[in-house]
């Protein structure tokens, strides 16, 4: 389980002391989640599988592990300078998604929920 409020303090703390502040900006902290993302992928550029025994790869595994690291810590520093409540906009999203995909329609499909 994540500690988002032991995060967000943790990273408070993190940039206070170098004072970053100033260059978390939303739109600094938007493309760095964005980046981050990208270099995820960029773990499975080429990647000629698409299952989850890739993961038995110890190194891969271990990359993987930091880049999410990264995603996660701006997110949850753009959604505490944001105001964002992360669990509660995460839980609004699935109730949405489960409205948008009724499990009925959508059960082992993969098209979008407004096409036919």
């Amino acid at each position: 389980m994540i500690d988002n409020r032991a995060l967000c303090e943790a990273l408070k703390t993190f940039a206070a002391e170098r004072d970053w502040e100033q260059f978390h900006t939303p739109k600094n902290l938007a493309a760095s989640i964005s980046i981050e993302a990208a270099e995820l992928l960029e773990l499975f550029q080429w990647s000629r599988g698409q299952q989850w025994n890739e993961f038995q790869d110890a190194k891969l595994k271990s990359r993987a592990a930091e880049e999410l690291a990264d995603i996660l810590l701006y997110l949850i520093r753009f959604a505490d300078l944001a105001g964002i409540d992360l669990e509660q906009a995460a839980r609004q999203k699935l109730l949405a998604n489960a409205d948008k995909y009724p499990a009925g329609q959508f059960r082992g499909s993969d098209r979008k929920y407004n096409e036919p």
